[in-house]
């Protein structure tokens, strides 16, 4: 996690869109916040609408990992 964004490494069949399960992953954890937090029930909306999928290619799993840990230190 990061001050304004999080990375998420996801590994999902080619048969489901990024989209929806962007869509899943807010909404499940907008409910499990909201219930937990008081002042978030509040809210209109946890989550932005924007989000940035990218595939992995011929990049290792490890490379992927050691990416998303550098951005931890860097932010």
């Amino acid at each position: 996690m990061m001050p304004n964004h999080l990375h998420l490494f996801v590994n999902a069949p080619p048969t489901l869109a990024p989209h929806n399960i962007v869509a899943r992953i807010k909404g499940l954890t907008s409910r499990h916040l909201r219930r937990e937090f008081e002042h978030i029930a509040r809210m209109p909306s946890v989550w932005t609408r924007s989000y940035f999928v990218s595939t992995a290619g011929n990049v290792s799993s490890d490379t992927i990992r050691k990416y998303i840990e550098m951005q931890k230190k860097r932010g």
